[in-house]
């Protein structure tokens, strides 16, 4: 079983800096740390009903990885 993500101040300090960038309004920890819980109640979600939709990102994922490196 994979381990269970947990928020860190790491992820929150860059999802502060994508709001600060895109949405300053609205750039504060609290707000990194909705957005952050949010995707991850999503992202749980998903693999429960449409999995092969998740499997589908990551693969998308994956090759747009490639394209960069």
């Amino acid at each position: 079983m994979a381990e269970k993500y947990e928020i860190n101040e790491k992820d929150i300090d860059i999802v502060l800096g994508i709001l600060k960038r895109t949405d300053p309004e609205h750039a504060t920890p609290e707000m990194a740390i909705q957005i952050l819980e949010y995707l991850q109640a999503n992202i749980h979600l998903l693999a429960h009903t449409d999995f092969e939709k998740l499997v589908d990102m990551y693969k998308k994922l994956q090759n747009e990885k490639k394209s960069i490196n």
